[in-house]
């Protein structure tokens, strides 16, 4: 008989984590029983139909921080609940809030194996002295030691969940994001509207201050190039501020906001180098979209993330303070430094032989993160951690 899983998220709206848990539920299914809880009923991804959708909460799209923070106890005992109710042998959960219900569900009463996936470096995320930093900070050091695993999705975040949270590291696996080459490939073709012509740099994000899309503008502005433009594909509270700034810089007819596609790799597959202008990261699902399309990458060294794909370090120590560094599979930039970033997008459309180069290594690179490898490592975990609960394996 199969085990039970529940995959607890907020939604499925949304381009990083939504990402990875469509790739999961079509990959598990036929080795767990899989039940996807929601806590909005938004789906941007094709549900299996054997798939069972549940609605944990529907509240308000944005609610206040107060109401959110005092909805958990109580949506952490229905999520107990639910468990028990379906006999779930295994809750997974991604991000902030549902980490934070599946953890707490534990203290009443959930039996299930609690299993939870962090796609930040907390310490970045939670950086200030707010009142809502303060209290991520403090649920985090609190309810992630009540996981039984938690997955973070590079090793950037796991040194930070240990340094800065005090999370044992026998908790603790390492497991990257997966990219479905086969579907890239199919998505790559699609029909897109927009001229090509000209050399054309591309960033896929959220409009919000982490992806830094203002140093991105400022960097193309000090390229001084009529003969390139810039793409931005997502959408977020900065639209109005960034096509204010586009405006000052008289940049309308080479800087274009694109909103938000479901469908990033037609984009990708046709333009000719990829830009990464974040001040932190977990690990960039869009570097491995960009290395799947052939694109040569620039990425802001922050932590975490490009300086493990882009030159296979995982140590978390070292980050550029200046200027730039040409690694084995993309350039790295010192992290809000617009001269360097700048620098890097011109050496890159002037030098074709680098451009042919990382084109030619991202093949190589990104099949490191194919689906049936990470899948195969999620299944691994999960296997494990239920085996622990069963007592058929050691418990570090």
């Amino acid at each position: 008989m199969k085990k039970k899983v529940a995959i607890l998220i907020y939604s499925m709206e949304g381009d990083g984590a939504e990402r990875v848990v469509s790739i999961l539920i079509r990959e598990l299914k036929d080795d767990f029983e899989i039940k996807l809880v929601l806590m909005h009923d938004r789906i941007d991804y094709e549900i299996p139909e054997d798939v069972e959708v549940i609605l944990l909460d529907n509240g308000e799209y944005r609610e206040s921080g107060v109401k959110k923070l005092s909805k958990i106890p109580f949506l952490a005992y229905s999520y107990k609940e639910f468990c028990q109710k379906y006999d779930i042998d295994l809750s997974l959960s991604f991000m902030n809030r549902p980490n934070y219900i599946n953890a707490l569900s534990k203290s009443y009463g959930n039996e299930a194996v609690c299993v939870i996936s962090e796609r930040i470096a907390p310490s970045m995320e939670y950086a200030t002295n707010s009142l809502k930093d303060r209290t991520n900070r403090f649920l985090i050091k609190t309810l992630y030691p009540k996981a039984d695993m938690i997955l973070p999705n590079s090793e950037g975040i796991k040194a930070d969940l240990i340094e800065n949270f005090f999370i044992p590291s026998s908790k603790i696996e390492v497991i990257n994001n997966p990219i479905d080459l086969e579907k890239v490939e199919e998505l790559k073709n699609e029909p897109c509207r927009f001229d090509f012509s000209y050399f054309t740099f591309i960033n896929i994000g959220r409009l919000h201050p982490q992806k830094n899309q203002k140093l991105l503008i400022e960097a193309f502005y000090r390229m001084n190039d009529e003969d390139s433009r810039l793409i931005i594909i997502g959408e977020g509270e900065l639209r109005d501020e960034l096509e204010k700034f586009i405006e000052e810089l008289e940049l309308q007819e080479r800087v274009f906001l694109l909103g938000r596609d479901q469908n990033p790799f037609k984009y990708l597959s046709r333009s000719d180098a990829f830009v990464l202008s974040s001040d932190y990261e977990g690990f960039p699902n869009v570097i491995l979209e960009a290395l799947a399309c052939n694109l040569p990458v620039i990425s802001t060294d922050c932590k975490s993330g490009p300086r493990e794909i882009l030159s296979m370090q995982k140590g978390t120590s070292f980050h550029l303070e200046s200027g730039m560094e040409l690694s084995k599979y993309g350039i790295l930039t010192a992290v809000s430094d617009a001269e360097a970033l700048s620098e890097a997008m011109r050496r890159v459309k002037e030098d074709e032989k680098l451009r042919e180069r990382y084109a030619y290594m991202s093949s190589f690179r990104v099949k490191d993160f194919q689906k049936d490898k990470i899948v195969g490592k999620f299944k691994s975990v999960l296997e494990l951690s239920l085996a622990k609960k069963r007592g058929f394996a050691c418990v570090p």
